[in-house]
This record gives structure tokens, sequence and C-alpha cells, in this order.
């Protein structure tokens, strides 16, 4: 069953050789499955900048241009979160949930997460779509520590775990070239049309 979550694909693109050195050296050295999980999370959530925090273009989606290029919106950086905890043998899937994209109300968009299965715990979600004041995400098994808590009845943890990104978030961060233009475009999707694997 964890076979789907140890897989490399076109977003989750472990075998390219910067991915793959990259997960080597986080990985050298590393007593345990725990903390090597937590090395890459720390990674990806500290030396990864944001997209929007940060402004800064190109747009990435598939791991290997947002390790090469160090920035990423929260869906491409897990991509890379979920390639490196791939390469080094740990089941990674992408979850999400839905946001306002104000304080309350509409607009909504997707935000992009991981989850990670560990011995211990079983599948855990972690987020490191990067600290700034007000989201201080954290990994410290089995307790989670996300970046952004739902805070009304329209905002929701999406159902399930997936093997793959989804298509509406990858189409969206392959169509626009500039960081504004995605933000302007920011991906979305009803509840009740979202699957529950993928």
């Amino acid at each position: 069953m964890l076979s789907p979550y140890l897989a490399p694909g076109k977003h989750v693109d472990f075998e390219h050789p910067l991915v793959a050195a990259k997960a080597a050296e986080l990985a050298a050295g590393a007593a345990d499955e725990v903390t090597l999980a937590r090395r890459c999370f720390e990674f990806v959530r500290d030396e990864i900048e944001h997209s929007v925090d940060f402004w800064r273009n190109p747009v990435t989606c598939k791991a290997s241009d947002v390790l090469r290029h160090g920035t990423g919106y929260c869906y491409a950086k897990s991509h890379l979160l979920a390639a490196l905890l791939r390469a080094n043998g740990i089941p990674a899937a992408l979850c999400y949930q839905r946001l306002s994209v104000g304080e309350r109300g509409a607009p909504y968009c997707l935000h992009g997460l991981n989850a990670v299965f560990l011995k211990d715990y079983g599948w855990y979600r972690i987020d490191a779509r990067g600290n700034k004041p007000g989201v201080a995400a954290d990994f410290c098994p089995p307790r989670e520590v996300l970046a952004f808590a739902i805070k009304a009845d329209d905002e929701l943890d999406l159902p399930g775990i997936h093997a793959a990104p989804l298509a509406v978030v990858t189409d969206v961060l392959e169509r626009y070239a500039d960081v504004g233009e995605v933000y302007a475009h920011l991906p979305d999707l009803e509840p009740s049309t979202a699957p529950e694997q993928a």
C-alpha cells in the first residue's frame, strides 16, 4: 500500500541528479528515519524561499526545479519535500487544505503540504511552506504543527493523501511564468469535487 508514496513521478522527480545528491547529503550520518525526515523538512522549510514571501521568480513545479532555483509556492515546496523523503526510502504524500485567501470568506485557494509515513507514528502531516511572523510550522511527531489552522466553517482539510499532485495545482504552476500571475490565479477546488486519493 505504501509503494505509490515511494515512487518517482513527473513532479516528484527524485531520480534527477540534483535531487538525488541533496537527498544523499541530508541522509549523511542520520541516526534514524525521524532524524532524516526532520532534516528534509527543515531544509525545504528554511532554505527554499516561498515565492510570495520573497516575490521571487521563476515559478517552479518540479522538485528538481524548486531545488535548482531555491524558490517555490507551497505546492512546489511540497513536491520537493516528497522527493527528498522518497529518495531516502521514506513514504511521502501530498495533501491539501482549502483556505481563505484573506481573513475570512471567499476567495479561497488550496494550500499544499505533506504527509510522511513514520514507522513509530504512521502518517504524520508536515508543512514546509516556510515560517514568517504569524506562521510557525514545525516537525515534532506525533503532534502536528502546521503553518495554518482551520479557522472557520468554510475552510477545511481536504480528505485523503495523494501520491501525485492534483492537476488543478500543476496546471496553474505550469501555465503562468510569473509569481504575480500565479497569485492572481491561485488553484482552488470545491470540496465536493476533491478526490480522496490521487
